[in-house]
């Protein structure tokens, strides 16, 4: 596994697959290398203007939906249309924003990030007949949730923590999943991948003075969006990605380079408080997972 790269990936032909936020950055290299091993991806994005030239550029592998993973309504309407798929790939996100919030009310990185990905998880997991692949972050090692504040309404924002805050709940997401599919007997699997340092359109978001660093950043230490997709893809489609587990780059502090298992911050283990994120993301999302 420690030099797996896209030649590495099975035939994916008859395989169907749902990448968010396949646009652009780890998204498209996402949805380009499943395409090119013979999948059919259904690219879910907010911008379409911005989603076709891709799509177009990948062929008739690929075609694009409507989704704002801010915006519920828009949650539920892309599930009602849809008709399933073998792999969900969690994947759209923001980083670093200032202070927003969604059309539900919630702090825009926890609710675009995390909480619609929860909601869409839940309404399709019904007919995805293999895994979920959900993105998180190096950065969740500095997330530390308070669900009596998950939206930031009581608190000062700080950006950063709040990222890492959604960052840490997609990982505790993925791992809560794993656990209850398998309990449930389930034959679909939950994986959770990071990828790295990768130079994508995530950085440079904040409208501060940071942007101009992230943006050196990712022209002078950071992989490329193709090379930070390898974990996700590896997550998605090798038979021995395992239900659980976490999934990143290997080198450099794990930073960069071929994909292979990942630590995280302990917490995410905690399986009591796991629970409760669980619970209060059913709640303010309105959606049940049927497992």
């Amino acid at each position: 596994m420690s030099k797996w790269t896209t030649a590495d990936i099975p035939d994916q032909t008859g395989r169907r697959f749902v990448v968010t936020g396949a646009n652009s950055g780890l998204g498209a290299e996402t949805a380009k290398a499943l395409a090119n091993a013979g999948a059919t991806v259904t690219m879910a994005c907010r911008n379409l203007n911005k989603a076709q030239p891709v799509a177009t550029e990948i062929g008739p592998n690929a075609t694009v939906a409507q989704l704002d993973l801010a915006d519920l309504a828009s949650v539920r309407a892309f599930a009602e249309n849809f008709d399933g798929a073998d792999v969900l790939i969690n994947n759209a996100g923001v980083m670093a924003v200032p202070m927003r919030r969604t059309a539900d009310g919630f702090e825009m990185q926890m609710g675009t990030n995390h909480l619609g990905h929860f909601a869409l998880t839940a309404l399709l997991l019904p007919t995805i007949t293999d895994r979920v692949v959900t993105l998180s972050s190096g950065m969740h090692q500095i997330g530390r949730i308070d669900l009596d504040d998950l939206n930031w309404e009581k608190r000062k924002y700080r950006r950063w923590r709040a990222y890492g805050d959604s960052k840490m709940a997609n990982l505790m997401f993925g791992k809560e999943l794993a656990e209850r599919l398998a309990a449930a007997g389930s034959s679909a699997t939950s994986m959770i991948a990071h990828p790295g340092y990768a130079a994508t359109e995530l950085q440079g978001r904040s409208e501060t003075v940071e942007d101009v660093f992230m943006k050196f950043g990712n022209k002078i230490f950071a992989q490329s969006a193709a090379g930070g997709a390898l974990p996700t893809l590896y997550a998605a489609t090798s038979p021995d990605a395992a239900n659980g587990m976490f999934y990143g780059p290997t080198e450099l502090f794990g930073s960069r380079g071929a994909p292979g298992v990942s630590g995280y911050r302990k917490r995410a283990d905690d399986t009591a408080f796991r629970g409760e994120l669980w619970a209060l993301s059913e709640q303010l999302t309105k959606t049940e997972f049927a497992i």
